[in-house]
């Protein structure tokens, strides 16, 4: 279908679409639970999926994948950012910790993680809230079921311009107009004539906007650049952390001015022009799939294995979709090994590996939990293990990495390793106001370990500071943009060869001692998490990149 509506379909799905909308705006009072005012204009700021999904689901393109907005998107780490079980244990941790900056560090970590009950009660006064908001489901508030759908859709169609790419627009200082409905913008990527915009405004009140900033890096930005202030003991600021910002990466590498940002990879385009609804419309080209495909496959099986406890709504099936698709973008196109020189000289066997980042950040990146290491075994001409770095164990732990052995200690960067002991990990590792590593994130004051893989066009001679190369990798020639060279030294003497080298790149997006320093914390969330975690640890971690030689 092109060109305009007719006017008798118009009208009849403005109906239907008005009937699904039809309860009465909330009153402030219900929207809070608090005795406010009562102000319609915020307390029809936002609607949950469920109204989006019952006209942009059931999208197929013409050569038949199903690119279905709705079912998609309520797969991903976005929709189920208020579900996920250890950013909740997480954040209980950080309460009890800093007991007396409870209530602002639950309003700081709403932000991104319940955005639109957190933004509403801002609109109202009042500082946002996470556990009086949990568990997903067991409430029919309508903050509750707002804070319920995470990321969702009426919270990032409504996100201005404004600020967009600045300092002011990181740490969720994303701007949404709070205007009445009717003087609102709903944005999206596309043209909209007046007949498809009068079938949006019946349905949400609100006026629909073709805007680019929707496909901009900076708009990823606003919450995936983020920065913490770690908090003493009375709970005032001591210090702030670059918690997370590959923005900021990316900007200093080479993919901003190949103009390739955040949506290239997380939203791909879909190939075929789609329909962008299932009620009406012409063939679009250029929809972005709403999978929001990422790196944290761990959390995403906890969802689905623990569905009903968390609330989960997403079908069993969309969540294994959603996770063979992060996988499938791990192992594809993350990050690359292969063995640039393997030789015996000396009664020595020398292996140089070679790891390259494929991503237009830092690899890992986002939140510190998440690490890569090289798991390096050397077999003789018998099948004997003759040297082994790097293996992982079945409780998620690094054989050989210090900091998994001992929270006070962390593995630095090598640019050789002849011995088992030693573990190359690609990690952010930051320490407390006492020089000490630690996972508290309100108790990070700097990083003392960042060598993690840089990005192409990457300069760690020019990083500002948010983003430099911390520790002996600073100084490491063989570290770059291009990648990192690491030499692997073991002494055969006169071992029988030939010696099969096997090289392999493996990730976790919740290293082991970021999940076991939960465990003196005597609350639901964080046991619930350990629980999850003991039961999962196995396969915490997956295989990225491989690659073998064998050396006569």
């Amino acid at each position: 279908m092109s060109g305009r509506v007719p006017r008798a379909i118009v009208a009849a799905a403005a109906v239907w679409a008005s009937a699904l909308w039809a309860a009465p705006a909330p009153t402030a009072q219900e929207v809070s639970g608090a005795r406010v005012p009562s102000d319609a204009a915020h307390a029809d700021l936002f609607q949950t999926s469920h109204e989006c999904v019952a006209c942009h689901n059931d999208l197929i393109t013409p050569t038949g994948e199903d690119v279905s907005i709705g079912s998609t998107w309520r797969a991903s780490m976005m929709a189920n950012a208020s579900r996920d079980p250890y950013w909740q244990a997480a954040v209980r941790r950080e309460t009890i910790d800093h007991p007396s900056a409870s209530d602002a560090i639950e309003d700081e970590c709403a932000i991104c993680h319940m955005p639109m009950a957190r933004t509403l009660a801002h609109t109202q006064g009042r500082e946002g809230r996470i556990f009086a908001n949990l568990p997903a489901g067991s409430d029919d508030s309508v903050e509750h079921r707002l804070a319920a759908d995470g990321v969702s859709c009426t919270i990032c169609h409504q996100i201005t311009a404004e600020g967009l790419g600045s300092r002011d627009s990181f740490t969720g200082g994303f701007v949404v107009n709070t205007a009445p409905a009717t003087a609102r913008q709903m944005f999206g990527p596309f043209d909209i004539d007046e007949s498809r915009a009068t079938i949006m405004r019946s349905s949400t009140g609100v006026e629909p906007a073709e805007a680019t900033h929707l496909r901009e890096s900076a708009f990823c930005a606003t919450c995936h650049t983020l920065y913490t202030q770690a908090l003493g003991p009375d709970g005032q600021p001591i210090g702030s952390l670059p918690e997370q910002v590959p923005f900021l990466e990316w900007r200093h590498s080479a993919y901003e001015g190949l103009a390739r940002g955040c949506q290239s990879c997380h939203m791909p385009p879909v190939e075929d022009a789609t329909r962008i609804s299932s009620v009406f419309g012409e063939l679009r080209t250029g929809q972005g799939r709403h999978v929001f495909v990422g790196g944290n496959f761990l959390v995403l099986r906890m969802l689905n294995r623990h569905r009903a406890e968390l609330g989960v709504e997403a079908l069993p099936q969309e969540l294994e979709g959603s996770i063979t698709s992060t996988i499938r973008q791990l192992q594809t196109t993350t990050a690359t090994v292969s063995i640039a020189r393997s030789e015996v000289e000396n009664g020595r066997l020398n292996v140089d590996v070679d790891v390259a980042n494929q991503t237009g950040h830092k690899f890992p990146t986002g939140y510190p939990a998440r690490r890569a290491w090289l798991h390096v075994t050397v077999r003789d001409g018998g099948g004997r293990v003759v040297f082994e770095s790097g293996a992982i164990r079945p409780s998620g732990e690094i054989a050989g990495n210090d900091n998994d052995a001992d929270a006070t200690r962390y593995e630095p960067h090598y640019t050789e390793i002849d011995e088992p002991g030693k573990v190359q990990v690609y990690e952010a590792v930051m320490v407390d106001g006492a020089g000490t590593p630690t996972t508290g994130l309100l108790r990070g004051v700097r990083f003392v370990k960042d060598n993690r893989l840089l990005p192409l066009g990457f300069d760690k001679a020019t990083a500002e500071p948010d983003i430099a190369v911390q520790g002996s990798a600073a100084t490491d020639a063989s570290f770059g943009p291009s990648g990192d060279r690491v030499r692997y030294s073991l002494p055969v003497g006169a071992g029988t060869g030939p010696y099969d080298v096997s090289v392999e790149l493996l990730f976790q997006p919740i290293g082991y001692r970021w999940a076991r320093n939960l465990d003196g914390y005597d609350a639901p969330e964080p046991r619930r998490f350990v629980a999850y975690y003991d039961a999962m640890a196995s396969s915490s971690s997956i295989v990225v990149a491989q690659a073998g030689a064998r050396v006569n």
